[in-house]
């Protein structure tokens, strides 16, 4: 016959949850500083952080009510258990019938004996595969006697686990940006030893180690090219230029305000081929930015591209393309990401739409889109129409490139 309480404990009551937050805290600082020098500079930090992002997250328990069950069994029950009704000595024990109720639960069976803010003793309970067991003595009880008594327990662990619950979920959410800021910080020292070589004035053994990324000089309004854990292969870390974000949002307004007043004006463009609205859209941007102290600003090359070129190479290109099915489209980004080589360099797909039916359009495009072996991710949607992405480079996923795609519906 089965004893009374083996193997219990009081519930969310033996670890206090605060210190192992903390110390959670401090394992993902910990992660991030224990990786080589190499990692940190080359990694894409999105892919990375999210990698950190679920090995750190810690999930809460959730309890299954709807799903409880009942057993009972004989177990021998202290005197000093029962009601004062009952004539028992003292020192003895006696056969009762005990309820045994199962409540399913999924988790982390250790999260049961963690203490949540603020912090009350919970009730005794068992772990049993994926339920928490509890029992109720029947002293010559009614059943509604029993079914209140174990809604009572009930209704304890779930509130008790709901405030654990709080505690968790303020921590989760605070993962992505806890570990921002310790990435930032790692690879910013990282930077500035390097600064510090090579101010030494004298050779400096890993001649691959080189300053930060930089950003081209410009005038007037300016272009300023500035989970699994993520592998790298990548020694070293070469100074590339990039397109400032702000920037970035500036010239992707302007495409977008030209392809508004496509739109409006269907009967002016309809007829247009695409290197003609691509033109259209060249001739608003080139008046507002300016290129670098080279003197490289916008320009075109082939039918349909808008390029921004630094030393060589295509820091932001915008691709104009009339709608012509879901493997045109594919084969439109993958075209794109090809005159890419650049880690952060930017990009924008226009599509000018001429079928009747925009809306299956654009559900075509984001469906579509995630769809592409190089896509990390979608990001936002600014509008209808209009949709933030994250793509890779070929062959190397912590080469990184912003992608914007705007669907402009100019119908014949």
């Amino acid at each position: 016959m089965r004893g009374w309480d083996g193997g219990e404990f009081h519930a969310f009551s033996k670890y206090d949850g605060s210190s192992l937050i903390e110390k959670r805290k401090r394992q993902i600082v910990s992660a991030i500083n224990s990786q080589p020098d190499d990692y940190i500079l080359n990694v894409n930090k999105t892919e990375y952080i999210e990698h950190l992002v679920s090995e750190f997250t810690i999930p809460p328990i959730e309890i299954h009510r709807d799903q409880i069950s009942v057993s009972t069994y004989e177990a021998q029950i202290p005197a000093k258990i029962h009601p004062n009704s009952y004539d028992v000595d003292s020192g003895k024990s006696y056969k009762r019938d005990v309820m045994k109720f199962h409540l399913p639960f999924a988790g982390d069976p250790q999260l049961l004996k963690v203490r949540p803010r603020p912090f009350s003793s919970g009730p005794r309970v068992s772990v049993e595969g994926d339920n928490i067991c509890f029992g109720i003595i029947n002293f010559n009880m009614k059943p509604e006697e029993i079914k209140q008594k174990s809604d009572q327990i009930i209704n304890r662990l779930e509130s008790l686990n709901q405030l654990l619950t709080n505690d968790l979920n303020d921590f989760n959410r605070a993962i992505e940006t806890m570990a921002s800021q310790a990435f930032d910080a790692r690879k910013q020292q990282l930077l500035r030893k390097r600064d510090l070589m090579s101010a030494l004035g004298v050779p400096i053994r890993k001649s691959s180690d080189t300053p930060e990324t930089f950003c081209i000089p410009v005038k007037r309004t300016k272009i300023i090219p500035t989970k699994r854990k993520p592998e790298v292969t990548e020694k070293g870390f070469s100074p590339e230029p990039t397109l400032d974000d702000a920037i970035y949002q500036q010239i992707l307004v302007i495409i977008h305000d030209v392809g508004k007043q496509f739109e409006r004006l269907p009967s002016t463009y309809s007829g247009k081929e695409e290197e003609h609205l691509r033109d259209h859209i060249l001739l608003i941007l080139e008046p507002n930015f300016e290129g670098s102290a080279t003197g490289e600003t916008f320009n075109k090359t082939g039918k349909t591209d808008i390029l921004l070129r630094h030393e060589g190479s295509n820091v932001f290109i915008a691709e104009c393309k009339f709608w012509r099915g879901k493997k045109a489209y594919l084969d439109t980004i993958s075209q794109l990401l090809g005159y890419l080589t650049w880690r952060d360099s930017k990009s924008a797909i226009v599509v000018f739409v001429k079928n009747k039916n925009f809306s299956s359009v654009l559900d075509v495009v984001k469906e579509a889109t995630l769809e592409h072996e190089n896509c990390l991710g979608f990001v936002s949607e600014q509008e209808e129409g209009w949709y933030h992405y994250r793509f890779h480079i070929d062959d190397d996923k912590n080469r990184e490139v912003r992608m914007s795609v705007m669907l402009f519906h100019i119908p014949e």
